[in-house]
């Protein structure tokens, strides 16, 4: 049984790769991070579910495909019509958002000139500073354009080089009810995360209920109608209860791909810890906030899939023009031919990955 929830793991986000929109519409959410050790978690995640993928891609297509970048449970890129359910957020209050102060005058700025670098602000304003989430400084224009985008009063128009620019943003009036909103978010969820421990929901939905605070009361009674409704299903494995979409389709256990991935610390096979720990015996953590004489597998460490097994994990680097490739192991390298090909062949593919389409 086992083994049938790692396959329904797998098969969840890791469908045969296909063109970018496909796969955005098919996700529904890609989480971002600005660290690029070896590349931002966007690409790293695309690059083993769209064919042919580099890096940038997802950048040099957002306004394109129509994207929006918001908070669901994690940061990241979404199509415009799941972002739409996230609002419109309202204050702590239960009020709808009107800025103030700096922010007012940001939200000004950027209505009349228009898609806005984040340093025509710094200029304009001056470079204040204020505590940002982590507990350290960013620059107080960066804090009133955080603050306006989650509130939805303005969106990110594209980034050049990393950096969002900003413009005013414009929402759906389409009306969609609280229930709907909370059904198809949670079901949204459930399909990048499935198979979902029990123990693990909890603090998901928290997380999704910072994305859209104003649908968190009732989360879990969203939830018990949708199981009651059979759109989700769940089963108890080794004491635990697991929750998953009734339209995934029941993988195929029988004819495992002996295909090998790097995955990325944010990848949805990799994202719940819990769950990882329970599918492979072994406890991953992303290093990259660790103190270095504290680091057990690296700052960057990517799991590394072999087949349906996660055997160890990797740390890339470019130096010398060359990609240099570290490997660690929970037991032993596995040995033989097969291995070795699969290895050589993911290297190549991530070769091919970081080079920027001409």
């Amino acid at each position: 049984m086992l083994r049938k929830l790692r396959a329904r793991a797998l098969a969840a986000t890791l469908a045969p790769p296909a063109a970018l929109a496909e796969v955005i519409g098919r996700l529904g959410f890609v989480q971002a991070d600005p660290i690029r050790s070896p590349a931002r978690a966007q690409d790293l995640i695309l690059r083993h579910r769209v064919a042919g993928y580099r890096v940038g891609g997802l950048e040099g297509a957002f306004r394109r495909l129509e994207l929006e970048e918001d908070f669901l449970y994690a940061y990241g890129f979404m199509p415009r019509e799941i972002a739409n359910l996230l609002h419109p957020r309202l204050d702590p209050q239960g009020v709808a958002h009107s800025p103030t102060g700096l922010a007012a005058d940001v939200l000004s700025f950027v209505r009349e000139r228009g898609t806005t670098h984040p340093q025509e602000l710094a200029k304009m304003f001056g470079k204040e500073r204020a505590v940002n989430n982590w507990g350290g400084f960013s620059k107080a224009t960066t804090r009133a354009l955080q603050s306006l985008h989650f509130y939805g009063l303005l969106r990110v128009s594209h980034r050049r080089d990393g950096i969002r620019l900003y413009e005013a943003a414009t929402r759906s009036t389409e009306s969609v009810s609280r229930v709907e909103r909370q059904q198809r978010l949670l079901l949204l969820v459930l399909r990048l995360l499935a198979p979902l421990p029990k123990r693990s929901l909890g603090p998901t939905l928290a997380l999704l209920g910072r994305g859209a605070p104003q649908l968190r009361r009732d989360m879990p009674k969203a939830l018990e109608k949708l199981l009651r409704s059979g759109e989700v299903e769940s089963a108890e494995v080794d004491g635990e209860t697991w929750f998953w979409p009734s339209e995934m389709p029941a993988p195929d256990t029988g004819s495992t791909s002996r295909k090998l991935r790097f995955l990325a610390p944010f990848d949805p096979v990799v994202w719940d810890r819990r769950r990882f720990a329970h599918l492979w015996g072994w406890e991953y953590r992303f290093e990259g906030y660790t103190p270095i004489g504290k680091r057990r597998r690296g700052y960057y460490a990517m799991p590394l899939l072999f087949g349906d097994e996660m055997i160890g994990w990797v740390n890339l680097a470019r130096a010398d023009g060359r990609l240099h490739v570290d490997a660690g192991f929970i037991r032993a390298a596995p040995r033989g031919e097969a291995f070795r090909r699969a290895f050589d062949a993911e290297v190549a593919r991530f070769e091919r990955f970081m080079k920027a389409r001409d």
